[in-house]
């Protein structure tokens, strides 16, 4: 019973962590991320002015655009 609530919670931790990149637009080659996921929360997504970055849907794009 304990070996089965361990493996459920352990699959419930690891659920949120590992997140697909969405596919890139029509037209526009996909760059892997450049460093790790700054919190969670964020995703990496596509800008159409300013490329790849990491974004989220409260505090907007990571490291703003250089």
């Amino acid at each position: 019973m304990f070996r089965i609530l361990a493996m459920s919670a352990l699959a419930a931790m690891l659920a949120g962590c590992v997140a697909e990149p969405p596919p890139p637009p029509v037209g526009v080659a996909y760059v892997a991320p450049a460093y790790a996921i700054p919190a969670p929360g964020y995703g990496w997504r596509y800008h159409p002015r300013y490329g790849w970055g990491w974004w989220h849907a409260r505090y907007g794009w990571h490291r703003g655009w250089r």
